[in-house]
């Protein structure tokens, strides 16, 4: 029986370090029928344990292997690419399920030209983080998607600051008074899920209605689902967080039996619409997508 303890950096912003509701259930059901593992929450003292290895990785996961009490471990990042650890670890297994940033936020601001029926001379704005030099690249690739059809000129950056990326709320204010300094504004664009998911009651309450100003954002949430069948939200990021999940966890099963090295996936290849959700969203729900 190989032992498969998942903890994850966002344990470093929690105090019980619980992950007991991060996967579905039907993820861990199906994952110990076809492989054997048996499944246990991360603890807070394993991320102590390895603290030096993953201090940056605040939106990835980390998998630890520890094989009969042989002490193994494989790691495993997922959402945020680690290239310098993965190119270190790769022949232990450290591999990366999750998107690439730069082509992630290129892809959502093309599927918002395309949904949202945007053209040259539309001003847009993306509202993401673009302090951090990492993290930026999917917010890079929005912007440059989105000019590459309107115009240099035409699209602008504000910056979601700390306080702002850590509640969404404090930049309802701040949205609300850009929407009244720019009523020509046709378009926003964001690689932050929490903000994509209050930009749709941003909007009605600014008393826009879904079209006035077209959304694309990130990940498939309640709220954001929401906005795109209300017409607010035009495109969202597809990252299939489901597969990275999935495939950390399988990747160190990979390695342990058949040593394989660290795979590079790219879950991030897909965007939700108002043509697609109704067929994607059930999946949603049953906690697949």
């Amino acid at each position: 029986m190989v032992r498969a303890t998942v903890v994850s950096s966002w344990e470093f912003q929690s105090e019980s370090g619980d992950l007991s509701g991060f996967y579905p259930e039907n993820f861990k059901q199906k994952f110990r029928s076809q492989h054997g593992l048996r499944w246990s929450s991360g603890t807070q003292p394993t991320v102590v344990q390895h603290r030096d290895k993953i201090q940056t990785m605040r939106d990835a996961q980390v998998v630890q292997l520890d094989a009969g009490g042989q002490g193994s471990e494989s790691l495993v990042s997922g959402n945020n690419p680690l290239p310098n650890l993965e190119k270190k670890y790769k022949s232990k297994g450290f591999g990366y399920a999750g998107a690439d940033l730069y082509a992630g936020g290129y892809l959502t601001g093309q599927a918002m030209v395309e949904s949202g029926k945007l053209k040259a001379g539309d001003k847009a704005l993306v509202w993401d983080i673009f302090h951090q030099e990492g993290r930026s690249k999917s917010s890079q690739g929005c912007f440059d998607a989105l000019e590459k059809t309107l115009g240099k000129g035409n699209v602008e950056k504000l910056d979601v600051t700390q306080d702002i990326d850590t509640d969404p709320t404090k930049g309802i204010p701040v949205m609300t008074a850009y929407l009244a300094a720019h009523p020509d504004l046709k378009a926003i664009g964001t690689q932050h899920g929490q903000i994509t998911a209050i930009l749709p009651k941003i909007l009605k309450d600014a008393g826009k209605k879904p079209g006035d100003v077209v959304v694309g954002g990130i990940d498939l949430g309640p709220d954001v689902i929401a906005g795109i069948k209300a017409g607010y939200v035009v495109a969202s990021f597809d990252q299939v967080l489901y597969l990275q999940g999935w495939d950390p966890v399988q990747q160190i099963w990979l390695t342990k039996m058949y040593l394989i090295p660290g795979l590079h996936q790219d879950t991030g290849v897909g965007e939700v619409t108002p043509a697609n959700v109704d067929t994607i969203a059930p999946l949603i729900e049953k906690g697949f997508r």
